[in-house]
């Protein structure tokens, strides 16, 4: 009888750690990716560099939205920099709704093995946005790509990097509520 009580409050204890792993994986992922530019992702930077070199690169925005009545679009669609220089782009958000609208921005960058040195200073895409119905709001984006990514072997030779965000709903914003709030304001 011992052994099977055993063996239930092994089984439990293991049930909740694979319950409590699965539920921080996608943080912690993240945060690895954010750290390492693993996958694509950029990293934040603190400080921009202080050299720059006369390779460069050209950088492309990419915008998406996901479940939003809004638009999104780079005021550029495209910059020409140096690596190592610091490049500011601007984004223009409208909620075409009436009714306000929580959001956030998820970000990637392609090709993959240029992620680890296309790096962000300022973004919107950090924190949560909430748009009042019919507000414009004009997002700046503060970059560079740093300057080991022309001596890294992976990575020497990328002319081109695309900068690509999509908008989606945060939690608790109700999509549906929203979706009839505009549809009946258009009928």
């Amino acid at each position: 009888m011992k052994r099977a009580n055993l063996i239930a409050i092994a089984c439990g204890v293991g049930v909740m750690a694979m319950t409590g792993a699965a539920f921080a994986a996608v943080p912690l992922y993240r945060m690895f990716c954010q750290v390492t530019g693993f996958d694509g992702t950029v990293k934040r930077a603190e400080a921009a560099p202080t050299v720059q070199l006369d390779e460069t690169v050209l950088i492309r925005f990419d915008t998406n939205v996901r479940g939003l009545p809004m638009t999104f679009r780079a005021e550029q669609v495209s910059q020409r920099v140096r690596i190592g220089e610091t490049g500011i782009a601007l984004f223009d958000v409208t909620n075409t709704s009436d009714a306000p609208i929580s959001a956030k921005a998820a970000y990637n960058v392609v090709p993959e093995r240029a992620g680890p040195y296309f790096q962000k200073l300022q973004c919107f895409c950090f924190e949560e946005q909430i748009l009042q119905p019919g507000q414009t709001v004009k997002f700046p984006v503060q970059y560079f790509v740093a300057p080991e990514m022309a001596t890294d072997r992976e990575s020497r030779g990328v002319s081109e990097i695309t900068l690509s965000y999509t908008f989606y709903p945060t939690e608790g914003f109700d999509q549906a509520a929203n979706g009839a709030a505009a549809s009946g304001a258009a009928g």
